[in-house]
C-alpha cells in the first residue's frame, strides 16, 4: 500500500489539516494501522478499503481508533478522485454511513462529505466545571447566548462558545489531564469556538483523546455543531469555520446542515498535497 500526504481544508495553497490515506484491497490488522497512524504523526489516518458498492473506511489517530474523522475522509476524497474519478462515494465507518463526493477544482481537489446523523444533549454540570478548569476558564468566559453542549455527528464532542476571540487564542490544556478528562466522557475533541459578528466561526479542537495537543481542522466536530445549531433552532444556512489560524496552520471548512432535524450535515473543502 501507498501512504497518501494530504492536507485537508486547505487555505488556498496554505494550511490545512495533514491526513495520511492508505486504500488496499482490505485493512491490515488493527496493530498495524496504529503503528502505521503512530509513526505518521498525523492526527488521523484513514485506512480505505472497498466493500460492496462503496468502501469501508477506519480512521487511527496517534493514540487511538477514532469512529469518524472528517479531515481524513476529506483528504480520501482527493486520493479516491485520484484513482478512480471524479465522483460520489459510499463509505461504511464506525460512526455511521457517509456519503463523500470529490470533484477537480484547478489542478487540485475539493471534497465534501455528509455526515453520519446528528443529534445532541446538554453537559452535565460536573463534566462542564471540570472542562473549564482544564482550559482555565469560567463560565464568565462563555457566551451566554448558547448552552454548551455534547454534540455527535459519528463521533462525540463537547462545544463551548467563548465570547471573547482573543481568550479563544491563548486556549492551552495539560495533555495527560485533557487525555483522561476525555476518556470519562466518551469525547473524541472539545472544541472551543467563538462567532464573530459577520458569522463566521473561529474555531480550536483539543484532541487529547487521540494523543494529539491540538488538531488544525476538524471537520467530524464541525458536523456536530451545526447539526446542533439546526436542531437547537439557533442558526442555519451555510457556515464558514476558520480553524487552525492560531496554530499558523490556516483552515477553513464550509459546512450546512441538511434541513430535516437529525440529519447529517455536509462539510467541505479543498485539499493541496503534502508529498
Amino acid at each position: 500500500m501507498t501512504i497518501e500526504h494530504l492536507a485537508a481544508f486547505s487555505d488556498g495553497d496554505h494550511g490545512g489539516n495533514p491526513a495520511g490515506v492508505l486504500l488496499g484491497d482490505a485493512h491490515p490488522d488493527v496493530e498495524r494501522m496504529q503503528a502505521i497512524a503512530a509513526d505518521l504523526g498525523y492526527s488521523e489516518t484513514a485506512f480505505a478499503a472497498p466493500e460492496g458498492d462503496g468502501w469501508h473506511v477506519r480512521y487511527f489517530a496517534p493514540a487511538s481508533e477514532v469512529p469518524f474523522c472528517g479531515h481524513a475522509t476529506i483528504a480520501l476524497g482527493a486520493t479516491l478522485g485520484a484513482a478512480h474519478g471524479p465522483g460520489t462515494y459510499a463509505l461504511r465507518t464506525a460512526g455511521g454511513a457517509v456519503t463523500l463526493t470529490a470533484e477537480r477544482v484547478g489542478n487540485g481537489w475539493r471534497a465534501e462529505f455528509t455526515s453520519p446523523p446528528a443529534r445532541h444533549q446538554a453537559i452535565g454540570e460536573e463534566a462542564l466545571d471540570e472542562i473549564l478548569a482544564l482550559f482555565g476558564l469560567t463560565a464568565t468566559d462563555l457566551a451566554p447566548e448558547w448552552p454548551p453542549v455534547l454534540a455527535e455527528a459519528g463521533a462525540r464532542h463537547a462545544v463551548l462558545r467563548l465570547a471573547d476571540r482573543a481568550r479563544l487564542a491563548t486556549m492551552d490544556y495539560d495533555l495527560t489531564a485533557g487525555k483522561a478528562l476525555m476518556e470519562t466522557h466518551g469525547l473524541v475533541t472539545i472544541a472551543l469556538v467563538h462567532l464573530d459578528a459577520d458569522g463566521v466561526f473561529h474555531a480550536r479542537n483539543a484532541f487529547a483523546s487521540g494523543g494529539v495537543l491540538e488538531d488544525p481542522a476538524t471537520g467530524a466536530a464541525a458536523a456536530a455543531m451545526v447539526g446542533w445549531l439546526r436542531d437547537s433552532g439557533l442558526l442555519t444556512g451555510p457556515l464558514t469555520i476558520l480553524q487552525g489560524h492560531d496554530m499558523g496552520v490556516p483552515c477553513q471548512l464550509e459546512a450546512e446542515a441538511l434541513p430535516e432535524p437529525g440529519a447529517g450535515v455536509r462539510v467541505g473543502g479543498t485539499i493541496r498535497r503534502i508529498r
